[in-house]
């Protein structure tokens, strides 16, 4: 079975699905890792972005190593996720990284997250769903997580979220058969027991 989680960031997606993917003892992948990781090489190597995106080998756990190299923390820097953010906008960058996230789906049980997983990557997933939040509480979130102003975030942020819902490939949008949930002001494990209902009623068909 394959879950798909999308949505924007700070919607609180990678919190959701790992904690979702421990406790119906599925497999969590970060699809946005994947993007972060050819963010850095592009950052640090130079050359192309498709380039990076083709020959990347990724291993994706509680530490994330790109090419043999652990990228755990690097991964989260601020220049970093502009990077994946100018990168996931290069159809070939996409259409490699596709391929590869396709693969890793083809056997066994998933969490997946990202911003079109449910529409592109995964779209015959058995569970879809679409996680939001408030912009302001979004914005607190990775915050947090950058210790930096939240109030700067927002305003990066915004330019953030309409690059991802008006890029010409892949934009930022939900599946039809999604099913929207909002995070604000909820408790992770609420979130994640609703969806784990959600799970049990698709494995009844």
């Amino acid at each position: 079975m394959v879950i798909a989680i999308d949505g924007p960031a700070g919607a609180g997606k990678s919190t959701v699905a790992r904690s979702l993917a421990e406790r119906l003892g599925f497999t969590y992948l970060d699809s946005g890792a994947m993007y972060r990781a050819v963010g850095l090489a592009l950052l640090e190597q130079g050359g192309t972005a498709s380039e990076h995106a083709e020959a990347l080998s990724i291993e994706l756990g509680e530490r994330v190593r790109a090419n043999g190299k652990d990228v755990t923390e690097a991964i989260r820097r601020p220049e970093v996720a502009e990077a994946a953010s100018r990168v996931a906008a290069n159809p070939k960058v996409r259409e490699a990284l596709v391929e590869k996230q396709r693969a890793l789906l083809a056997e066994g049980d998933w969490v997946i997250e990202g911003r079109d997983i449910g529409t592109v990557v995964a779209p015959e997933a058995e569970v879809k769903i679409f996680l939001t939040a408030s912009p302001e509480q979004r914005a607190q979130r990775r915050a947090y997580e950058l210790r930096a102003d939240w109030r700067i975030v927002l305003r990066d942020q915004a330019l953030r979220d309409r690059a991802d819902r008006e890029r010409e490939h892949s934009p930022l949008r939900a599946h039809p058969d999604a099913i929207e949930l909002d995070s604000t002001d909820r408790p992770v494990e609420d979130v994640v027991s609703q969806i784990v209902g959600l799970v049990r009623q698709a494995a009844k068909g």
